[in-house]
């Protein structure tokens, strides 16, 4: 195999582990948001694991690529991959959610190593990521930074204050990806107030706009490991994912946002995942 298919065969592997684990996280504790956790996962495992520079021994490295996890709630997903990145052990794991936990409902900064910025409540991430940008672009360091959005999310102004600012300043150096699994908590994102056009709207804004399939690894790799160099505009990556994907009961089900498997569920979903 070529070098770029080992990288997609490590992501894969990487992806399936972190559903399983994420899951069965959310089993045990009886908490959490694994529809969301499961569309975001080949994004997450993507990044963590094909596209950016980090190292879990030095998470304080200036040199370091910056990911803000804005949709926080999506926990399972961030916190399987920073275990899987080698933050910290495996064991850790089996304390999601309980009294004094480190690894609470959303990521704290204060608790975790590789966790830039606190993050939950919604659309302050974006904003965040934008001024980690800023700061790059000003010093001339090389660094790169990610924030995973929400599609829901996106209804919140703050990220439109965020969005003109990053077109106007054409901050290259930041990447954008929208989780666009079209389901927010009780309903559909074009059934609460509407969205689309999205990618329109972001090339308004002087964004670069990239749509994708958001379980497909090859295309992810393609669009979020691209050079940003010469681009001259930020990188809006509109990842089409499927709420809950991987398990046939939880796919585009927006009870699943918050839903918990009992365990005739999460028995059926670990025959899935495999």
């Amino acid at each position: 195999m070529t070098l770029a298919n080992d990288t997609a065969a490590v992501i894969r592997e990487k992806a399936l582990w972190m559903r399983r684990t994420a899951f069965r996280m959310v089993h045990e504790a009886q908490l959490g948001h694994p529809g969301g956790d499961f569309s975001a996962i080949d994004v997450m495992a993507t990044l963590y694991f094909g596209v950016m520079n980090y190292d879990p021994a030095k998470p304080d490295w200036a040199g370091r690529d910056r990911f803000i996890m804005s949709k926080g709630h999506a926990t399972g997903a961030l916190y399987t991959a920073l275990c899987a990145a080698g933050y910290y052990p495996e064991d850790w794991l089996k304390t999601y959610m309980q009294p004094k936990s480190l690894l609470n409902g959303h990521p704290n900064r204060n608790y975790l190593p590789g966790i830039e910025t606190n993050t939950g409540p919604l659309g302050h991430g974006f904003p965040v990521a934008l001024g980690i940008a800023i700061a790059g672009q000003i010093s001339g360091a090389d660094y790169r930074t990610f924030v995973l959005t929400g599609d829901g999310e996106q209804q919140e102004g703050s990220n439109w204050e965020a969005a003109m600012t990053a077109g106007h300043r054409k901050l290259e150096n930041l990447t954008l990806i929208i989780d666009r699994n079209r389901l927010q908590q009780g309903q559909g994102t074009e059934q609460t107030a509407g969205l689309d056009p999205l990618d329109d709207k972001y090339r308004a804004f002087g964004f670069h706009v990239e749509m994708v399939d958001g379980h497909d690894v090859d295309a992810l790799l393609a669009v979020l490991s691209a050079s940003p160099k010469g681009r001259g505009k930020p990188l809006c990556v509109i990842a089409n994912t499927v709420k809950g994907k991987g398990v046939s009961f939880m796919e585009n089900q927006a009870s699943w946002h918050h839903g918990v498997p009992n365990a005739e569920q999460f028995a059926k979903a670990m025959e899935e995942l495999v």
